[in-house]
Order: C-alpha cells, then structure tokens, then sequence
C-alpha cells in the first residue's frame, strides 16, 4: 500500500507542481493549434504499484488522458480506484502530471515530470509529489529515477529507481522486463526491490491484453505486509485512442 503514514499537507508541497504547471500550460497554449489529444483505458485485475497491489488484490477500473504540444510540454491526467487502510475511505486516485518530453540525441529520448497522487474523499491527507525522469534508448530500454520530498505521504524523502526493457516479437506480440528498487530508508528505516514480467498482445487496434508477472523482496512485506507484497499476477485489458 503506497500509504502507511500521513501528515498534514505543507504548502511547499505544492509549490514544484505548480510552478511546473504554470510553465507546462504556457507552452501548451502558444502550441495549442499543434497540441494533440491522447488517452487511454484498462480493466485489470489487480492495481499493482511498484510491486505492491493498491486494490487488496481487487479489480480496478483505469483512465487517462494527455495533451501534448510540438515543443515537447505535456500534460496528463490518470485516475483509477483504490483500497487502502479502512480508516483511510480512500477510493480513488487521480494522478496529474506535468512534464517535457522529446530526443535529445540519436536514438536518446528524454522525459522529466512532476507528478502530484491525488486521494479525494479520505479522512486524512494522502496527497504528495514526486519529481520523476526517464532516459530511453532505442525506444526499448529505459532508466527511470524518482524522488519526492514526501515519500508516500509521509515528512520524509525516498528515491525510486527502474530499469526496463522491451522485447518485440512481431507485430502483434511484445514482451516487457523491468526491475525496481525503493529506497526508503528516512521514512520505514527499509528498502525493497520488485520485478515484474509482461506478455502484451496487440489484439485489435485500439486493444491489448497484458499479463504481468510481479514479485517482491521481504523488505517490501516488511514494510506493507504480506497482503500487499509479495507474488501475484495480473491481467489486463487495456485500449489506447
């Protein structure tokens, strides 16, 4: 569960995410004639997060949409629900990101976001920050790092690392690898690594199935509990427009 300790909300949580915002919702606007509108939806059978389900093993219900401009500044909007701690009534989340993204290089792209996690509805403030960047080669391997200053909502700084791959096999078949390590040492005094296994088919445009694999270290049950971490499967259905 993303969620084990909560504080009241700072002000200077706000402030990276909307400066952020700010100059995301500039660009896009002198661009607005270029912008193109994207989204997405999926029906899962589990809400799996950094290795950890986000539902208590339940189905979740997923959508998003993006708009992005010619100069590289996007903005997205993503919402799914949730099942945490009881006390807690949260029952969605909504997850507002604001980023540029674009090549820097031959084969070399680049994204860096800041992404605000949104609980509406809960009887205690859930709500944080993480500032996130992706570095991709070749449009099939990537290098994600994120940081936030409030790490799962807590007064505490925690640092997310990933390392993925892509493995088409045709047109219609993908496989998809990826290993991550949390350190979360300032807010549990604990870290822990996940890895996850996807086979994606492309089964109708705008369809795919998807089935992952994921697995966590003890560190992560440590932390959330063994009905959070551990092994599990998940499947999808999930379509792009």
């Amino acid at each position: 569960m993303k969620h084990a300790i909560f504080r009241a909300q700072e002000l200077r949580a706000y402030l990276p995410f909307a400066a952020f915002a700010i100059v995301g919702a500039m660009s896009l606007g002198a661009t607005a004639q270029a912008a193109q509108l994207s989204g997405n939806a999926a029906l899962t059978s589990d809400y799996v997060w950094r290795g950890t389900t986000q539902t208590q093993g339940d189905a979740a219900v997923q959508a998003g949409f993006k708009l992005a401009g010619d100069s590289g500044f996007y903005g997205s909007v993503w919402g799914s629900n949730v099942e945490f701690a009881p006390d807690t009534h949260a029952s969605s989340e909504l997850d507002f990101t604001v980023g540029w993204a674009g090549e820097i290089a031959p084969d070399w792209a680049v994204d860096v976001n800041v992404l605000r996690y949104q609980y509406p509805s809960t009887t205690v403030d859930l709500n944080w920050t993480e500032l996130n960047g992706t570095l991709t080669y070749a449009g099939n391997y990537w290098l994600s790092v994120g940081w936030s200053p409030e790490a799962l909502g807590s007064e505490e700084s925690g640092t997310y690392t990933q390392l993925g791959a892509r493995f088409p096999v045709n047109d219609t078949l993908r496989f998809e690898a990826a290993a991550g390590y949390y350190f979360l040492d300032d807010v549990y005094d604990e870290r822990y690594a996940h890895g996850q296994l996807s086979a994606i088919w492309a089964v109708k445009a705008p369809l795919e199935l998807r089935v992952t694999a994921h697995g966590t270290d003890s560190g992560a049950k440590r932390i959330f509990g063994d009905d959070f971490a551990g092994s599990r499967i998940e499947a999808a259905i999930q379509a792009s427009f």
